[in-house]
């Protein structure tokens, strides 16, 4: 529908003698009186034109051509806006192709050949997950999904942090956990990791191999079975919400030398050297960022020789590089936005395309029980988890939440919404309004004896209804929809507009009588119901929530 107005749009300014290639707008007025679609193009092109904005848009409206039955008429408003009125008859011949389509409608070709891979969740194997890394695993599998339905190749990967400090206090903390186990009195740091997980990965070694390890100080055996059992937690805990990834990728391997005995981490540095951007002082490398124009120099390497964050991930995304994706694509939690920077500045320094690298960070989250805020520390072992967020609202709720504010904004997940059952929680209003359809089409079959889809749909342009219309062009964007959280990386936007289908069909449902009505009205305004069940499972797909047919 937008494609047939810009074509049209295209061909008036043709006829006007007009050449531009600025692209041609289209937005919903915010009142209905002023059209369905309206274009700015005569303020756009006015000062090129050297004319005024309204008599231009006279000039190209009276170019405006269309097919029968599709633009009933078209206006001037302000100061030069065109708005165009389109035909009832045309929007319903539009719906059709929703039924037609079924799951593939709203598909598009933009990553049609292209490859993607979505980094997400990438927590590192030190316990189990909180509520704040489920957000970033629930924003990363929609955006993935978002991905595939605009025809990209999606990898949906998993950086395995197992190297670096923080594995070596893990393994520590087990030990001692472990000789406690053996009946030794241990003075455990503060520093150390202190949840309950860690006595029970020490107690699960302890009745394995009883004491016979109390004498090794060698901590790969406590390291590799802390970092198996978390691991397994982790991933156990992802498939409770859909998440799954295609690949993992282990930090370490960029420790390891190559044929030539240099690691990708060393790779990096010599690249960065030979280019003027690394200096060794204070016992430490750096990457020289005051070069760049920033306030101070970075450390990529610590005096006690162990890499910062921005070492590995530097080379970690040259392997990205290299195996040939179209678009990278990172999810980052807030305490990454200070290093993401100095990673993209230097693989541009490196002489790759960072135009094809696109970051999504998102914010903190926090969450509300009896009106008291509970801080997150894993570390301390008084993590809110995510296991137990999911234990208490269900999968649904979890996903949803985290994704109805932007990512750019700090959610403060309500427990007590998520669980109601009111028009107040979204993911219960946007599912009641899918059962809602489902039942009432169970009911048609079974009392009015209506088969569908029947084999004619056409019954759907008999609809001119203010209700109908509404709605039916409301179900048309959904295409944009999906464009729209593509372009933003923001699943909120699908969340904002499956709340408006949900509501406007709530409103035609109350003021258009279904099955009461005489059986051609009865048939079409059922296929509008059935056009809107397809689209709010086509976008729950999206979002990886469920599709009840009852509740």
């Amino acid at each position: 529908m937008r494609d047939y107005l810009i074509t049209a749009i295209r061909d008036a300014l043709d006829k006007s003698g007009i050449e531009t290639d600025k692209a041609i707008q289209l937005e919903k007025p915010a009142e209905e009186k002023f059209g369905d679609f309206s274009t700015n193009i005569a303020l756009v092109l006015a000062k090129e034109c050297r004319s005024n904005p309204r008599e231009l848009a006279a000039r190209i409206s009276e170019n405006l051509t269309f097919e029968p039955q599709t633009v009933s008429k078209t206006s001037i408003a302000g100061p030069g806006f065109i708005n165009f009125y389109l035909e009832p008859c045309y929007i319903m011949q539009q719906i059709e192709d929703i039924i037609g389509k079924a799951e593939t409608f709203g598909q598009g070709s933009l990553g049609s050949g292209k490859t993607a891979v979505v980094e997400y969740v990438s927590a590192n194997p030190t316990g189990p997950l909180t509520i704040g890394r489920g957000r970033g695993g629930v924003l990363g599998d929609c955006i993935a999904n978002i991905l595939e339905a605009q025809g990209f190749t999606v990898t949906r990967e998993y950086y395995f942090n197992d190297a670096g400090r923080q594995m070596t206090i893990l393994a520590e903390s087990v030990r001692l956990r472990y000789l406690e186990a053996c009946g030794h009195q241990v003075d455990f740091p503060d520093t150390h990791y202190q949840g309950d997980y860690i006595a029970a990965i020490a107690e699960r070694l302890h009745e394995t191999h009883g004491n016979a390890l109390e004498e090794s100080e060698a901590l790969d055996h406590f390291k590799q079975h802390a970092e198996n059992w978390i691991f397994t937690h982790i991933k156990s805990t992802l498939h409770r919400l859909g998440i799954q990834h295609d690949s993992y990728f282990n930090e370490h391997k960029l420790y390891l030398p190559d044929e030539h005995g240099i690691s990708p981490n060393r790779q990096v540095i010599d690249a960065l050297r030979q280019r003027g951007f690394i200096e060794e002082r204070d016992g430490a490398t750096w990457f020289m960022t005051s070069k760049l124009g920033q306030e101070k120099d970075k450390v990529l390497v610590k005096s006690s020789g162990d890499p910062s964050y921005r070492l590995p991930d530097i080379a970690y995304h040259i392997t990205k590089f290299e195996r040939g994706f179209s678009e990278i694509v990172n999810i980052f939690g807030a305490d990454h936005i200070d290093e993401y920077p100095d990673v993209i500045e230097a693989l541009k320094l490196l002489g790759y395309d960072t135009s094809r690298i696109r970051v999504a960070i998102n914010q903190f989250v926090t969450t509300t029980v009896n009106g008291e805020t509970v801080k997150m520390s894993t570390r301390k072992g008084n993590a809110d988890l995510l296991d137990d967020l999911i234990d208490d609202v269900g999968a649904d709720a979890t996903r949803l939440f985290f994704i109805m504010r932007s990512k750019d904004s700090h959610l403060n997940f309500d427990i007590e919404l998520a669980k109601s059952q009111s028009k107040d929680n979204p993911v219960f209003y946007l599912q009641y309004a899918h059962a809602r359809i489902c039942s009432l089409l169970r009911m048609a079959e079974r009392e009015a004896g209506c088969n569908l889809p029947p084999d004619d749909i056409s019954h759907l342009r008999k609809l001119n209804n203010e209700h109908e219309i509404r709605l039916g062009l409301l179900l048309l964007d959904y295409p944009e929809a999906i464009g729209t959280c593509a372009r933003l990386l923001e699943p909120q936007k699908m969340v904002e507009y499956l709340h408006g289908v949900a509501e406007r069909y709530h409103r035609f449902y109350q003021e258009c009588p279904i099955l009461k009505a005489e059986p051609d009205i009865r048939r079409a305004r059922l296929l509008l119901s059935m056009a809107t069940r397809q689209v709010l499972r086509n976008g729950f797909r999206i979002l990886g929530i469920t599709a009840p047919e009852s509740m």
